[in-house]
């Protein structure tokens, strides 16, 4: 599996930048801005900050500087937009600075984006969900369609690669766009689609927790798996309470397994059997014959306890 830190789009900030659009857009020399007039863009790939490291970060920051300028774009005389560095940028706010060192750019919306989501994975600084959402945000502005439509653009390419369909997806201009995408990603669009796009999936409590850091994503998926809502919100919240091994959680899921089971089946059995009396379905002659052999294979079942 590729590693970060041999990703392409590792490395200093020219590199970065002439990874992703050549070197057409040098940026500017370092130089210092006041903060006020640094606005944050309207879709941020890193969505949760923990606040405790911000006050880490602030304590740094106090001692030392920044070390590592803010990336901004400029956008209307002097007005500036966060490119990347949204943990300095909140960290200096809380530490009462009011100049930050910081590298301006000459970026379209879309190279914002894409270079504020490379920045972000070379830190390890996503979790999977802000990383899912990120790339989907990504692909949305690369292909100029929607989220839907960039979902079945995906599942439609993940089926031919199986053989579930005869269209040739792989060939299309749209089809190519997301080959080049995810080149430097350091993951292919196939690995996205059967691992990172059933998240979207999960339950929006699980998909909380996850954004805000409170829990690994092997144990979110674990406890996914408990149908029970009452049940899996308060496994979640005694996962994350008492820092659960996994190994621990699936214990717990196991354990509560059978009599799950049993009250599932009661409540079909009442439900089915109710259905029965409503629907009179001994009046109906078709069915009148498979319903005694039923009854006696019930009837059977009980005497043999």
């Amino acid at each position: 599996m590729t590693r970060k830190k041999d990703r392409p789009y590792g490395g200093s900030l020219k590199n970065k930048v002439d990874a992703l659009f050549g070197s057409a857009n040098p940026p500017e020399a370092t130089r210092e801005l006041s903060i006020e007039s640094i606005t944050l863009p309207e879709y941020q790939p890193r969505q949760y900050f923990d606040e405790a490291k911000l006050v880490e970060l602030a304590d740094t920051i106090a001692k030392h500087g920044i070390l590592e300028p803010l990336l901004v774009r400029r956008v209307e005389g002097d007005c500036f937009e966060l490119v990347a560095g949204g943990r300095r940028y909140r960290a200096a706010q809380m530490e009462g600075l009011t100049k930050v060192p910081v590298v301006v750019l000459e970026l379209t919306d879309e190279e914002a984006l894409e270079l504020a989501l490379l920045e972000n994975l070379q830190r390890e600084d996503l979790n999977p969900i802000e990383e899912t959402e990120g790339i989907l945000r990504l692909l949305e502005a690369r292909l100029k369609l929607d989220q839907s439509e960039v979902l079945s653009l995906l599942y439609r390419m993940r089926n031919e690669v199986k053989g579930a369909t005869s269209r040739n997806v792989s060939a299309s201009p749209s089809a190519q766009v997301v080959e080049e995408l995810f080149a430097p990603l350091g993951m292919t669009w196939k690995s996205f689609v059967e691992t990172r796009l059933p998240l979207l999936k999960l339950p929006e409590e699980i998909l909380e927790a996850l954004r805000k850091g409170r829990i690994e994503y092997t144990k979110a998926k674990a406890i996914a798996l408990v149908k029970n809502e009452a049940r899996r919100k308060a496994l979640l919240e005694e996962a994350i309470a008492s820092s659960l091994s996994l190994s621990q959680i699936k214990e717990r899921i196991k354990a509560h397994k059978p009599s799950t089971e049993r009250g599932e089946l009661q409540s079909r059995f009442d439900a089915t059997t109710k259905q029965i009396k409503k629907l009179k379905v001994w009046d109906d002659p078709s069915k009148r014959s498979r319903l005694e052999s039923l009854l006696a294979q019930l009837e059977a079942l009980i005497a043999s306890e």
